[in-house]
């Protein structure tokens, strides 16, 4: 498609304002009268030396940091598991069991119980996907129980020597 000079400016011009390439190829249809599929437009934009600009991600202001104190360290209870520091994580209410016999295309599997007492069995493919198939059709847990279910799934994993 050849343009004319000032057609070419127009289209610098749209550019340069930040239009993407489907509203070149409507402007260019509805103001210049030039109809171009998709593809021709961007054959266009990148014959005139063009490149359109990616839209601006919107700026995330951090709440102010407020001082922490870290709490007094306590002993760690009878069978619990060092922690760094004498800080000891809150107490899970999501549990993890591995399986004897493993799900077959998998190589671990298990059942995992979340806090709000729903169960599913998971499992780790051989490209190490981890799957999960809860019992009740449709349930997703919460957000703090994937991260808890997460965590304890790879204290198992550590504990088992897979890790």
């Amino acid at each position: 498609m050849k343009l004319d000079d000032n057609q070419r400016q127009t289209v610098a011009k749209w550019i340069a304002d930040g239009a993407k390439l489907s509203e070149v190829q409507n402007r260019l249809a509805s103001e210049l009268g030039i109809k171009l599929t998709y593809m021709e437009a961007r054959f266009l934009v990148d014959d005139l030396k063009l490149t359109p600009k990616d839209p601006e991600p919107p700026k995330v202001v951090a709440p102010p940091a407020a001082a922490v104190t870290p709490p007094a360290a306590t002993p760690a209870p009878a069978g619990a598991a060092p922690v760094a520091d004498g800080i000891q994580p809150p107490a899970s209410k999501v549990s993890v069991s591995v399986d004897q016999i493993t799900r077959p295309g998998s190589l671990i599997s298990g059942k995992v119980n979340f806090s709000d007492g729903q169960i599913a069995d998971w499992y780790l493919d051989q490209t190490g996907r981890l799957g999960v198939v809860p019992k009740q059709q449709g349930y997703k847990p919460s957000a703090p129980d994937v991260q808890d279910f997460q965590l304890a799934l790879q204290q198992e994993i550590a504990k088992l020597g897979y890790a």
